[in-house]
């Protein structure tokens, strides 16, 4: 709509009671846009809302605006660059990404693989690489996060970039055998495990992508405001899909990007309008839905909906036949559309109305099917993204309208099946040949020849230009940072090591350390403590006023306990991440603070702290997108157990987050009991991912249950890191009937303490006892031995950890506060009999001691499995086990814990 008319097509739609009133305020606001200007009219507008929203009235404005493009064509800016190169070069780029696809496909059908995304998504890429995207160093670059179905296109760019070799195109998606063929194997996916200097973030789940783009982008601000980086210059993009909005994760933190004021984040949300079975939205519109979403929560939306080639139709059309039209077709029905050639949509388009029919008149029917939607028109496409990183104070959303499948034809244009289109026959790539004019004969078209001009051609000439005056290549990732010096554990953490006999909980421990590392010169500011509306609950409250929570606008008023030395203080520079109740919002600000030292160059440390059930249980997909990402930093499972915090019962019991942990390949999960135990595993992880910049990030539970914590023994802290060393041995006064070993894992190995004792003192069976910090580090280790001995038969056989620890026949018993799957971890690797307790089942809410009864891991249910061991062995008898069932009064009767 230009600015010195205001169109018919914004009538009502609904009948009108009095259409002449209704043509009089119209007319009066032509005027005013005529003789004052647009600016005076949204003032007028202001105040007419302001006044119309007052409840006698009710009046609430429509989120929406008509389905045509935000930025109207006199508004656009020159396009900068060679447009006719551009546009070879995305066919370029269509079809060296179509053509690896469909040869792998034809080699090996079971390969998979994607065409029909990065055909509607490749000139949104390609204005991005060519004028948008900034590269260079870590510390100066943008952020993009790819539509992972696009991945083909962005390998057939870095091809022509000269990053990638025919050859390593000739094996995407084959990893394995692209490593002994000399080639480098392309991932699925972006994986910067499996890619690790060309990915930097995965995005192959769908919904991480986007609220990741808005964490990082947070934490660009937050890094900025704390004057540890300058990060003004930077943006931070996402390409999305329309389907993937429907995910929770897409849309969860809208808002928190729009309440900071994030304007370093645009996201461009390829709005093809087709999932992978069908339409979107079929029945509506989901660029209508998705522009009020996005409006709503505070974003700009910019709609980017209908190519240069509508202008002119719409500028003739004096009777918004065209809006009112688009207005009542749904998206399924777009999509049939975009399906169809020029005769159909001609007929059944156009056909609809004798005015449309009349705008269309001079048009062939190849001209009506070459139209182009707005997210293929380079010069609209940049328009939109200049107006995107010109926009002050608010994130940016574009809204691109594609067809999914663009240039495939009958193939798979627009078709309900183009998802899964991975193969064309003849007829068809000559047709794609044919439709983006491409320098292949017949003969190379049906054999998938990749096309690569020369280096010295107009095109490759631009393409290296482009990126150059952007600074670099991306997609890049690089992993040089200084590393950072950690402080002597002594310095903060000597109270928990020599912590002779001093109750307190390990959670309370873990606080006193972080408050002591904080205050390190050359560590204290790269901490990043991380938590979710949790703090007071975990003894942090002391960190408030010491280093103040973040907030970008500093604190607007004072608080209601401001004369406390636990005063809550917000400040632009805080360090606390406090991110509200949204386990998903702290751990995509945790995945970015733990990225930083890839992302930025610069190495952070985030720690946090959670209750264990909501870990990885609730966000776990997003924990294995932080390890795909190689992320460094410590998570740590509070109030950790299933029988530890008593009475919160089912839906805060965690008896599984260690088992989970255990199956990431980069995370290392421990369970310690005692302070002396978190400290070791504290300053191991700390040196491993900051001064060895070891790509492994750690899982810690922390218990919230006071006892008296010994200080640790000498020499064991290597053994810790392990995952078992040997605690006490408990011997009885006579010769003993039998010898049993007991592992124990966070509180449950006082009750094995106890039980040692007990088994002493009452059935004079002597009893070693082991602290089991991480049956998973145990069950690696061994793993790992049993690898090697059975791979090199010549050699002398290796021994793991468990074995030295646990050699002979002597029963073992392993008891912690987890699912007995996670001790089974490492029993599995035992030549002697092992008998594994845990608390599979549902929580309940009681007191500590009824819930190890209950789940039989308290020390009557260790004495008595540790008697059943010995009497399967012979060395005592039925009556020993039945006087430990008397003795401790426990329930034969009762069925399995996990069956009540």
């Amino acid at each position: 709509m230009s600015d010195d008319a205001i169109q018919p097509h914004l009538a009502q739609a609904q009948a009108d009671p009095d259409p002449q009133e209704t043509a009089e305020w119209r007319e009066a606001l032509a005027a005013l846009l005529a003789a004052a200007g647009p600016q005076r009219v949204r003032e007028i507008m202001d105040v007419l809302a302001t006044d119309a929203r007052h409840p006698r009235v009710g009046w609430q404005p429509a989120l929406g605006t008509p389905y045509v493009n935000t930025i109207p064509a006199e508004r656009q800016p020159a396009f900068p660059g060679d447009l006719a190169i551009e546009e070879r070069l995305a066919s370029l780029m269509r079809w060296n990404a179509l053509a690896m696809v469909v040869r792998a496909n034809q080699a090996y059908g079971e390969l998979g693989g994607h065409i029909a995304s990065y055909a509607s998504a490749a000139d949104l890429f390609e204005v991005g690489f060519n004028h948008f995207f900034r590269g260079g160093a870590a510390r100066d670059s943008d952020l993009v996060f790819y539509q992972p179905h696009s991945a083909p296109g962005v390998y057939a760019r870095a091809f022509l970039e000269g990053r990638l070799t025919e050859h390593d195109l000739a094996h995407y998606r084959q990893e394995i055998a692209a490593t002994r063929a000399g080639a480098r194997g392309l991932s699925s996916y972006p994986h910067p495990w499996l890619m690790p200097d060309f990915w930097q973030f995965p995005t192959g789940s769908m919904g991480l992508g986007p609220i990741s783009a808005i964490y990082q982008a947070r934490f660009m601000r937050y890094l900025h405001h704390r004057g540890l980086l300058d990060t003004a210059q930077r943006k931070v993009w996402g390409v999305f899909g329309d389907g993937e909005m429907d995910e929770p994760e897409s849309m969860s933190a809208l808002t928190l990007a729009a309440r900071e004021k994030l304007d370093n984040l645009v996201w461009v949300v390829n709005c093809n309008l087709q999932r992978l079975d069908g339409p979107v939205r079929g029945n509506g519109r989901i660029i209508d839905e998705l522009e009020a979403l996005f409006a709503g929560a505070g974003w700009r939306v910019i709609k980017l909906v209908w190519g240069s080639d509508w202008d002119g139709l719409f500028a003739r059309d004096t009777e918004g036949v065209l809006q009112r039209t688009f207005a009542r077709t749904v998206d399924g029905q777009l999509q049939t559309f975009a399906a169809k050639d020029g005769r159909y949509n001609r007929e059944h388009f156009f056909g609809q109305d004798p005015a449309l029919a009349a705008l269309a008149q001079g048009l062939t029917d190849e001209q009506i099917d070459r139209l182009k939607r707005g997210g293929h028109d380079l010069v609209k496409i940049h328009a939109a993204y200049h107006a995107a990183v010109h926009t002050t104070g608010q994130p940016t959303v574009i809204l691109a309208q594609t067809k999914k499948g663009y240039g495939m034809g009958e193939a798979g244009q627009g078709r309900m099946t183009t998802h899964q289109q991975k193969k064309l026959d003849r007829d068809d790539l000559i047709a794609f040949r044919n439709r983006f004019a491409l320098p292949l004969t017949d003969e190379q078209a049906a054999r998938l020849d990749f096309v690569k001009p020369a280096p010295d051609s107009a095109e490759m000439r631009y393409l290296q230009e482009r990126r150059a005056a952007l600074g670099g290549f991306v997609p890049a990732r690089s992993a040089s940072a200084q590393p950072v010096a950690v402080p002597p554990l002594a310095r903060y953490g000597e109270f928990a090591v020599a912590a002779q006999g001093k109750e307190m909980s390990t959670t309370m421990a873990f606080v006193r350390m972080l408050t002591g590392l904080l205050k390190d010169g050359a560590l204290g500011p790269r901490i990043v403590p991380i938590v979710a509306d949790e703090a007071r609950t975990f003894g942090m409250a002391n960190l408030f006023k010491q280093v103040g929570i973040y907030a970008f606008s500093g604190q607007a008023y004072e608080p209601e306990d401001i004369g406390s030395v636990l005063s809550y203080r917000e400040a632009t520079d805080g360090q606390i991440l406090e991110e509200g109740i949204s386990e998903a919002g702290a751990i995509s600000s945790w995945t970015a603070a733990a990225t930083s030292h890839s992302v930025h160059g610069l190495p952070m440390l985030p720690f946090y702290i959670y209750y264990s059930m909501f870990g990885f249980q609730r966000v776990g997909d997003l924990i294995w997108a932080a390890a795909d990402q190689r992320a460094r930093g410590f998570l740590l499972g509070a109030t950790a157990g299933r029988t530890t915090l008593g009475g919160e019962g089912l839906q805060h019991q965690d008896g599984a987050s260690l088992l989970q942990a255990s199956t990431v390949p980069n995370c290392r999960a421990y369970d310690p009991c005692f302070a002396g135990e978190f400290a070791v595993i504290l300053d191991h992880g700390m040196r491993a991912m900051l001064e060895r910049q070891e790509d492994v990030f750690y899982y810690v539970t922390l218990m919230n249950e006071n006892y008296a914590q010994p200080s640790l023994p000498e020499g064991v802290a290597q053994d810790v890191i392990k995952g078992l060393y040997r605690l006490a041995v408990q011997r009885p006064a006579q010769p003993p009937l039998g010898k049993v070993r007991l592992m124990g894992s966070g509180t449950i190995l006082r009750e094995v303490l106890a039980a040692a004792e007990l088994l002493a003192t009452e059935w004079q069976v002597e009893a070693e006892v082991f602290s089991a910090t991480s049956f998973s580090e145990l069950a690696r280790d061994a793993a790992g031995v049993e690898r090697w001995n059975r791979l090199h038969p010549q050699e002398a056989p290796r021994s793991s950890h468990l074995a030295q620890c646990l050699p002979g026949d002597d029963p073992v018993i392993a008891a912690s506060d987890y699912v007995r799957a996670w001790p089974q971890l490492a029993g599995a690797h035992l030549q002697a009999p092992f008998t594994a307790l845990g608390t599979d089942g549902f929580g309940r809410s009681d007191t500590r001691a009824e819930l190890r009864r209950f789940f039989e891991v308290d020390r009557g249910h260790v004495v008595l499995a540790a008697l059943t061991a010995l009497r399967q062995q012979g060395r005592v008898d039925a009556e020993a086990c039945s006087r430990a069932i008397s003795r401790f009064g426990l329930d034969a009767a009762a069925g399995v814990p996990w069956g009540r």
